[in-house]
């Protein structure tokens, strides 16, 4: 059943609401009624098909968890209970009375992020882009020059080595056949892990031909405890035969790959990590997805940001980011200023400026190409400042969701730094006017 209305002052007509004890000039305050919450609650509404059962919570109230989960840089645990802690939080969410229980259990976050989609997150984006330009934060001229790039937000996964993986798969395998009934000749709990602990050992050491020895015999444990399973795996039937099945499709293919060897698989429970090469000194590869960001020229506003799976060239990565700028932002994109890492990619009806261009540039070009290394703070702001920096949710799904709201929490940021400098600035001025005021008495 859809979101159930709320109905400020019901049942609590002796309690002092929570705006009569705040300060109503704080910034989350301001930024509460700069956000179009109707919006929100317009495409929640839109994902419940049925009406029968109990009403859900307030779309409200998951959309400002949700921005204040990633503008603060939060865990789905933390966010909930902070809430419980602090009364503004409970104001931009539209709580009307003082609460002191969480409003949902942190698992409901998870679903919440699976109902809406992303195409309902993308939506939490463009309403950030809306309150910036009815603060005044963005232009509306602004969001027709864009700077596009690309980064890399690593999965939450560990360093892939062939030990470690080789011996999370003999693990699960073996997991897997204790659920399903399957009796096993040998499950080498004792001698696989002192393997795995010893290749590690001859690694560190540099000690290559025992390293890879240990490796061979490790290997070999692992493809007799999948070779056994896949012997008996038509005694199990129905979900369990569907997951064992997908868990020996992985386990093969960690068992059949080789250093040199192209779509390989890094993580046993996300299949959807690529290793990818952005040219670092310091982290030569890492370990996730693409994931291009578009920012308006002047202002560093994020307007757009999505998930490219497959580790595309970025050139080819273009015309989605600015299809999805122009969607966000509502407005066309005339200029897109890129790196040189882009070169040889046109979008009609945009003019593309690169880096590193001299043709037909004149003086206020060459400033806008100037301006392009803007959006590098940007990106490391959502990292460092933001949650763009690892990634936890499951799948391409969960990757695509996790980027665009790392684009939202650094609006939302903003957003608060331009109130707390509008509102530190009224209280220089009051301040001055009362202390010339009283000078003047004096």
């Amino acid at each position: 059943m859809g979101p159930k209305p709320i109905i400020p002052g019901s049942g609590e007509l002796f309690r002092q609401t929570l705006r009569e004890q705040i300060n109503l000039k704080h910034p989350l305050v301001k930024l509460a009624d700069l956000i179009e919450w109707e919006r929100i609650d317009a495409v929640c509404a839109s994902r419940f098909k049925s009406g029968r059962g109990r009403p859900a919570t307030s779309p409200r109230l998951i959309a400002g968890l949700l921005y204040l989960h990633h503008a603060f840089d939060l865990s789905d645990d933390d966010v909930v209970w902070g809430w419980v802690e602090n009364p503004y939080w409970q104001v931009f969410t539209g709580e009307t009375y003082l609460q002191i229980e969480p409003p949902i259990d942190p698992s409901s976050l998870t679903r919440w992020r699976q109902r809406l989609g992303e195409e309902g997150i993308e939506e939490l984006l463009a309403v950030t882009i809306s309150a910036g330009q009815r603060s005044g934060a963005v232009r509306k001229s602004s969001l027709k020059t864009v700077i596009v790039d690309t980064t890399v937000m690593p999965k939450a996964v560990a360093h892939p080595t062939d030990s470690r993986l080789l011996e999370r798969s003999r693990e699960h395998l073996v997991k897997a056949a204790g659920e399903c009934g399957l009796k096993l000749r040998q499950n080498y709990n004792r001698e696989a892990p002192k393997l795995a602990m010893q290749i590690g050992r001859y690694a560190h050491a540099r000690q290559f031909k025992r390293m890879n020895k240990a490796l061979r015999t490790l290997r070999s444990r692992v493809g007799r405890v999948w070779r056994d399973i896949d012997r008996q795996k038509d005694a199990v039937t129905g979900a369990a035969r569907q997951k064992l099945d997908e868990l020996l499709a992985r386990t093969h293919r960690i068992l059949t790959q080789r250093t040199k060897d192209k779509n390989k698989l890094y993580a046993l429970h996300a299949p959807e990590v690529e290793c990818i090469s952005k040219g670092k000194a310091r982290t030569p590869y890492e370990f996730g997805v693409k994931v291009s960001i578009t920012t308006t020229l002047k202002e560093g506003f994020v307007v757009g940001a999505r998930s490219m799976p497959g580790n595309p060239y970025d050139g080819h990565t273009l015309p989605e980011a600015l299809e999805q700028a122009g969607i966000l932002s509502d407005t066309p994109i005339h200029t897109a200023v890129v790196d040189r890492g882009y070169r040889g990619m046109e979008v009609p009806g945009t003019r593309i400026l690169r880096s590193g261009q001299r043709r037909g540039i004149t003086k206020g070009l060459k400033a806008m190409i100037k301006r392009r290394s803007a959006i590098e703070p940007t990106i490391g702001h959502m990292k460092s400042d933001g949650k763009l920096d690892r990634n936890w949710l499951k799948g391409r799904l969960g990757d695509a969701i996790h980027a665009i709201l790392c684009g939202a929490g650094h609006n939302i940021r903003l957003l608060l730094r331009r109130l707390r400098l509008f509102y530190a600035l009224m209280l220089v001025w009051l301040t001055g006017g009362l202390n010339e005021k009283h000078r003047m008495a004096a």
